[in-house]
């Protein structure tokens, strides 16, 4: 099936919200304006169908909105040269996660923007005569996508954009009514995915349109958090303020009981979706935009027009793909000897764009618990080398340096190719020899005797050496013989969706209380993740071939009765990274307990002493503030914005 690179090309538009408006497409003739009867035109309604598209690209990969779904969880806290957008979301002390400050602004501005386009897709399409049942549940798919990250991480959110509740809005607008949680689930959430559920076809109309699979997966998960949110089981306010009861009557359980039986529906009938036979093959760049990915804000390298940036230079902002620079540290910096008496020093791991590497922003790091806990296993569970990037080899010559060998950790000789950096599974039983300070490796690595590569463990894991993140990682084809073009926005998808999310959150429906399928309980959920975790072609940091099955050890390992806090942890394992976190530990309200402690070595180089930090995390952190620049933007009083905008900020 041919695919389809989607761009997002902003016209003059009306507002609706001050940070809201509809915003249009790419056309083969971008025009500046839009006016609200182009989509009165079976153009206008395709080109606003591909703008739903390319929206995608301006909240995910966009590297500060990523911040704010992932720092300050378990998966994440602050790196060496983490700024305030960083440090403000780990709350840890450094920082303040204000109005002003919060980066889910970003989906704030980008949410209702397209939700107006999709209104006037719904509304206007009918009038045409011509756009398929097919085609506008496309539309009604989005204005629910949209809604649902809104209502998550916002609370209750603006039904009204001026026009009515769920209207294309076509005036400027400068006030706003917030709706409440169970308006925004039961109004526009629930009925925009049932009509998709019913009316999308079984495969996509073209590479990466969405489908009864994906609609399915949403609908489940919104069902699922809604639940959560109706029993709300330690007690976390909600806002706009109202009852926790459902306008249509059902209990938490019922709601549990439709994400379980939709979520299993989507499994027993995935149409051309499934899992990849091995973990490693599912993030594998070559192997990208295959059957496990749903949905994806798109890029390509095979045109800078359709991918949305640049490609031989990265804006640091949307619609560049960007978030993993975040979490890739400053590796380039390692240093090996011209000599065995390192009278002089090469950079021996260069900036490349290929997966393992890429551009360093060292703003995110993992801490320590991620690699002794969440990835306790790293010998039969393949999950955690299909995650990250623990060996950095050598590839000098691809830089320029003319040098055929090079000294490294015990003046041994190091080739191209050669591990020059090696992340530990575990704390060996010899210890290492850590320099004090930068050390001739010059990152304050260590050193184990007969090993030419240097070495950190686990425990040495610090906010500036830390080990890479592989699956999000760069991927170029046209890098030739060189470096490539590793300062460019990245060119892969960043993923949104996948089919093997439809296992977690059909088990932790179980877990909650739904009735089960036979061969469908939690535990035979998970174990299906489990399984092909053991399942091994490729040993990606030892760059060499592996043909292991350990799925019956991973399948015996899993606890006889499945737990939520062991469902966050398998969602951990198999989704690390990719944005889920923040809005994981929220739904299921153990932010606190999950995340409020982690540990990790200091920002120094040469620090490999790790120290427990603490997070405060309070009721009212579990919403983001309304974005400062939509209070400024209205036409209320002070004691209105008070009231509009969430308690405590």
């Amino acid at each position: 099936m041919k695919s389809v690179y989607i761009k997002r090309v902003f016209g003059t538009v009306l507002l609706a919200l001050f940070l809201g408006g509809c915003s249009d497409i790419l056309e083969e003739q971008p025009r500046s304006i839009y006016e609200p009867g182009y989509f009165k035109t079976e153009k206008g309604v395709m080109g606003g169908l591909t703008a739903m598209y390319a929206h995608l690209r301006w909240i995910y990969g966009q590297a500060y909105y990523y911040n704010s779904c992932q720092t300050g969880t378990d998966e994440a806290t602050y790196a060496q040269s983490a700024d305030g957008n960083f440090k403000d979301h780990d709350l840890s002390g450094v920082g303040s996660l204000t109005s002003t400050s919060s980066r889910s602004d970003v989906l704030w501005g980008t949410a209702f923007s397209n939700i107006n386009t999709a209104s006037g897709v719904i509304e206007n399409a009918a009038e045409v005569g011509t756009i398929a049942n097919s085609l506008i549940a496309e539309a009604r798919f989005f204005r629910a996508f949209d809604y649902f990250l809104l209502v998550q991480t916002f609370g209750g959110v603006p039904l009204d954009l001026g026009s009515g509740e769920l209207m294309f809005n076509t005036t400027p607008v400068r006030t706003s009514v917030r709706n409440t949680v169970p308006e925004v689930y039961t109004k526009a959430i629930f009925p925009d995915l049932i009509i998709a559920i019913n009316d999308l076809p079984e495969t996509p109309r073209v590479t990466g349109a969405v489908t009864k699979t994906v609609a399915r997966l949403f609908l489940a998960k919104a069902y699922l958090t809604y639940g959560w949110w109706l029993q709300n089981p330690n007690d976390i306010p909600t806002y706009p303020e109202t009852t926790r009861s459902d306008p249509d009557g059902h209990d938490a359980q019922w709601y549990f009981q439709q994400a379980y039986d939709i979520a299993v529906t989507a499994i027993d009938n995935p149409g051309p979706y499934g899992l990849m036979d091995t973990y490693y093959d599912v993030n594998l760049a070559q192997n990208d935009r295959n059957k496990e990915h749903l949905l994806w804000a798109d890029h390509t390298e095979a045109s800078e027009y359709y991918n949305g940036g640049s490609l031989t230079y990265g804006s640091g902002g949307a619609p560049d793909n960007f978030a993993v620079w975040m979490v890739t540290w400053n590796y380039t910096e390692i240093r090996s000897g011209t000599d065995p008496a390192w009278s002089s020093k090469i950079s021996s791991v260069q900036r490349e764009a290929e997966q393992h590497l890429g551009r360093p922003w060292t703003r995110m790091a993992p801490p320590i618990g991620v690699f002794t806990n969440t990835f306790a296993d790293k010998t039969n569970d393949s999950r955690y080398d299909g995650t990250f990037t623990t060996v950095y080899r050598a590839n000098w010559p691809k830089g320029g340096t003319p040098n055929t060998v090079a000294y490294n950790a015990n003046s041994l000789e190091v080739y191209p190719g050669d591990a020059i950096l090696t992340f530990l599974d575990e704390e060996p039983a010899t210890p290492i020899t850590y320099p004090t300070e930068a050390g001739n490796s010059n990152i304050g690595a260590g050193e184990l005797p007969g090993r030419a590569d240097f070495v950190v463990s686990p425990s040495g894991i610090s906010r500036i050496v830390y080990p890479g993140f592989w699956k999000l990682g760069t991927y170029r084809t046209d890098n030739g013989t060189g470096l490539g073009q590793p300062n460019a926005g990245i060119t892969r998808p960043f993923y949104v969706a996948k089919f093997s999310e439809l296992y977690l959150v059909a088990a932790e429906a179980a877990v909650k209380g739904a009735s089960t399928q036979a061969g469908k309980g939690a535990r035979d959920l998970i174990n299906v993740l489990r399984a092909r975790a053991g399942k091994w072609r490729w040993d990606n940091n030892g760059n060499v071939a592996k043909i292991a099955d350990f799925s019956d050890e991973m399948m015996a390992a899993t606890p006889a009765t499945i737990t939520i806090d062991y469902v966050l942890e398998e969602r951990s394992r198999e989704l690390f990274g990719e944005g889920y976190r923040w809005f994981d530990l929220v739904r299921t309200q153990t932010w606190e307990t999950i995340a409020g402690s982690y540990e990790i070595c200091g920002p120094t180089k040469g620090d490999h002493t790790p120290l427990v930090y603490s997070r405060t995390i309070e009721p009212k952190h579990y919403l983001r503030p309304i974005p400062q620049g939509q209070l400024d933007g209205m036409e209320l009083t002070e004691a209105e914005k008070a009231v509009y905008q969430n308690p405590g900020y």
